[in-house]
């Protein structure tokens, strides 16, 4: 019999924070977080953490455990996130995944070997060749032998690039194509993988709603203590949505209504991107908020049905 292992996730401010609380008490579970900037200290507001008096108890994994000059990436989370699991088990009780970022979710329910190889002196070499001769030549390179890999990434992301490069390099075999087997993969797990969602006009205005809230819990201060801490913004915990905007503010690259604009269009396109992002993904319930009239208890009874039709509670 596979281990349960519930997914609740959807865009950012559709209101996945509270509706995981109320599932949790009800079917004995505990949270682990999904996100890539809840892990971090110091970074409460930005981030939207929650709060330790929104818990009501439940028990939060992954949250507010690394220094913001550490990096997270999905190798470090699988880890992670595996070592919680079995705590939770442990106790008897239902892991909840809980957020975002859905390509740290496939990566745990899929069990996707991302691991990385020990640096190879092939490595160093292209490291070498991306600082002399820049970031498009070295993408360039991926292109003439990876085309899939070249269009899924980035040229700005060198770090995937030379990944990209060395492993087709120490194996001969496309890494786009050992990813594809890898998601091909049955999953170790007995799950539900819940996505709720909300009508693009009413997720935009509470994505307004809650930046000018961010803004008067503190945003702008709490940006500029983690700069005075040392943050740059090549860190990785620096480039998340609201850190990378008013960093550029107090780096006097914008105005403050320009950082803020602009922090309220890089959130709409990031929620257009998740729900993409979890349109392509298997077996997922989706649950319109419309469609339940708003009413976190209906959601809640439509969510306990499917798991109870799955036999993962009683």
């Amino acid at each position: 019999m596979k281990e349960p292992l519930v997914i609740l996730t959807g865009p950012t401010a559709v209101g996945k924070t509270k509706l995981s609380i109320a599932l949790a008490k009800a079917i004995g579970g505990e949270i682990i977080s999904a996100d890539s900037m809840q892990v971090y200290k110091y970074m409460d507001i930005g981030s939207a953490k929650i709060r330790p008096e929104q818990t009501e108890g439940v028990p939060h994994y992954l949250v507010d455990v690394l220094e913001p000059w550490e990096e997270f990436h999905v190798v470090r989370f699988q880890q992670m996130a595996r070592e919680a699991f079995a705590r939770i088990r442990s106790r008897g009780h239902i892991p909840i995944l809980v957020g975002g970022t859905g390509f740290y979710i496939q990566a745990m329910v899929g069990d996707i070997d991302f691991t990385e190889n020990e640096a190879s002196p092939y490595r160093q070499e292209l490291e070498r060749l991306a600082s002399e001769k820049g970031a498009h030549f070295l993408h360039e390179e991926l292109r003439k032998v990876d085309q899939e890999s070249a269009e899924a990434i980035h040229e700005n992301n060198v770090k995937r690039v030379i990944r990209a490069l060395e492993f087709y390099h120490l194996t001969g075999k496309k890494i786009s194509e050992h990813n594809e087997e890898q998601r091909k993969k049955e999953s170790p797990y007995q799950f539900a993988y819940f996505v709720l969602t909300d009508e693009r006009s009413k997720l935009y205005a509470r994505i307004e709603q809650r930046v000018d809230e961010m803004l008067e819990e503190g945003l702008v201060e709490e940006v500029r203590r983690l700069k005075e801490m040392g943050c740059r913004r090549e860190m990785v915990s620096m480039q998340g949505l609201g850190y990378k905007e008013f960093l550029a503010y107090l780096d006097g690259e914008y105005s403050l209504l320009e950082a803020e604009k602009l922090l309220k269009q890089n959130t709409r396109h990031f929620a257009k991107r998740q729900l993409t992002w979890f349109r392509r993904e298997k077996e997922v319930i989706w649950l319109d908020k419309g469609d339940y009239e708003y009413q976190e208890e209906r959601i809640l009874a439509a969510m306990l049905e499917r798991l109870k039709e799955k036999g993962m509670i009683q």
